[in-house]
């Protein structure tokens, strides 16, 4: 995990690839919760029965499930200290190019694309994230977020 304290920090991960984040399973326990918390219970989802003759031989995760588990999974990345207040800015891209299966396992690549700095005495820090299915080809989630920080 790298740690970073303050705004010169910050700008100093500007092209800076932050690397992996440990894998994570994804259990049927996780997506039901998930589920009910979204009142999203499509059966590709929920029902293992169903899903077992479904396009995916089984139940897969939901694409906002996956994107809402790169909070914990960058947060395995990077620390920072020192702020006052950060926020998630928002997202400029997101893409689900493959399902992730209850069961699979996934991590994040993270890099800082760029830094730049921002009215009130902050920082916008924009981010390339990947998460990617142990032994697939093609990555889960590709997400471009961006996050203020505030001194």
């Amino acid at each position: 995990m790298i740690t970073v304290t303050g705004l010169d920090e910050i700008r100093a991960l500007a092209g800076k690839d932050l690397g992996h984040s440990e894998w994570l399973e994804i259990t049927q326990d996780r997506v039901d919760t998930f589920a009910d918390a979204t009142d999203d219970h499509q059966w590709i989802h929920t029902d293992a029965e169903k899903a077992k003759d479904g396009p995916f031989g089984g139940t897969i995760a939901h694409g906002y499930l996956t994107l809402s588990l790169v909070i914990p999974l960058f947060n395995d990345l990077l620390a920072i200290r020192g702020m006052k207040m950060s926020i998630n800015y928002g997202l400029e891209k997101v893409r689900f190019p493959s399902p992730v299966k209850v069961g699979a396992r996934i991590r994040l690549a993270a890099a800082v694309a760029e830094v730049t700095d921002v009215a009130g005495d902050g920082v916008q820090m924009v981010c390339d994230f990947t998460v990617e299915i142990e032994g697939a080809a093609k990555p889960a989630c590709v997400a471009r977020p961006i996050y203020r920080h505030y001194a």
